[in-house]
């Protein structure tokens, strides 16, 4: 697994999405309904998207160099935040415009079991995507909900598929509802309020990703689990009284800075000092791989401590 994120998941979405947009669009043209229209568009958003998301993670794996020497894993989560601004100005806002539209210009749908043909072939793609996507985060998340998992993932190649793959089955249900009423009651309004319902859900989906992705970019620490794990590796080291500073910021999906002060019982020499931070690095290092940068700054007893993170 790449340590910037899960590549087979995104590829798995951008497979299903790209046929899915053509079928979809397809079918738009076919019968002249809106919420196809607007889960054409959708689908093609996300499409793009993931394209975006392959494109951050080559550009997240860039080693490390002199103006970047905790290297370009950041990277990812800008790309992932450009993604949100996709799914709320390219899905959200064109599928309520085109439902509004529709509204006020209301058109009959035609051969109505091409849409309902497209959806269904649609919903069983887009299942497929999505399993994948939630076996992956289930893989690194086995014992909490998936909506924890959710929040707790730093690994915008999983949440942010995930996110999509959700927002694109609600949008094929309320798709699938709005066309079928639009036909039963020959109303081209429902297939209409049925594109404004697919835009408003990607618009909440564009909400959720563009703040956790926001919250990674300016630099989010590591989850309150693993910083108190590490706090009482250092603590349960009889050669250390107190560690009361310890900050930590992911640096990428599976990469974390940690950096902490401790304070070192006074009877050690120089020597010993030095040996007790390299023990604590390397302790720390291995219960957490995750954590890749390690810095231990000894302080003296008196020392005037930061607030802890």
């Amino acid at each position: 697994m790449s340590a910037h994120g899960s590549p087979t998941v995104i590829y798995a979405a951008l497979a299903g999405n790209l046929a899915i947009a053509v079928t979809k669009f397809a079918a738009a043209l076919w019968t002249g309904s809106s919420a196809m229209l607007s889960e054409g568009v959708h689908s093609l958003v996300d499409t793009v998207n993931q394209g975006l998301l392959l494109l951050g993670l080559k550009r997240a794996a860039r080693p490390a160099d002199a103006r970047h020497p905790f290297g370009h894993g950041i990277e990812i989560y800008f790309w992932a935040f450009v993604v949100a601004m996709l799914i709320f100005a390219l899905g959200g806002a064109v599928s309520i415009y085109e439902g509004v539209h529709k509204l006020t210009d209301p058109e009959p749908m035609t051969d109505a079991w091409m849409a309902f043909a497209t959806l269904a072939v649609s919903i069983v793609i887009e299942a497929l995507s999505f399993r994948v996507a939630y076996r992956e985060l289930r893989s690194s998340y086995p014992d909490i909900s998936a909506w924890k998992a959710i929040r707790r993932s730093k690994d915008p190649s999983v949440f942010a598929v995930l996110c999509e793959d959700a927002a694109a089955l609600a949008g094929l249900g309320i798709a699938l509802v709005c066309v079928a009423l639009a036909y039963a009651f020959d109303a081209p309004a429902f297939d209409a309020a049925g594109s404004i319902g697919i835009g408003i859900v990607l618009v909440l989906v564009a909400i959720f990703l563009s703040r956790e992705t926001l919250s990674l970019i300016t630099g989010e620490a590591a989850s309150p689990e693993t910083r108190e794990e590490v706090r009482r590796i250092l603590l349960d080291d009889p050669r250390v009284a107190a560690a009361p500073e310890l900050l930590t910021m992911h640096l990428g999906p599976r990469e974390i800075l940690l950096a902490a002060s401790i304070d070192i019982r006074d009877e050690l020499g120089a020597a010993e000092v030095e040996q007790t931070a390299r023990d604590l690095g390397a302790r720390i290092e291995a219960a957490h791989p995750e954590i890749t940068r390690v810095f231990l700054r000894p302080i003296p007893r008196d020392g005037v401590a930061l607030t802890p993170g």
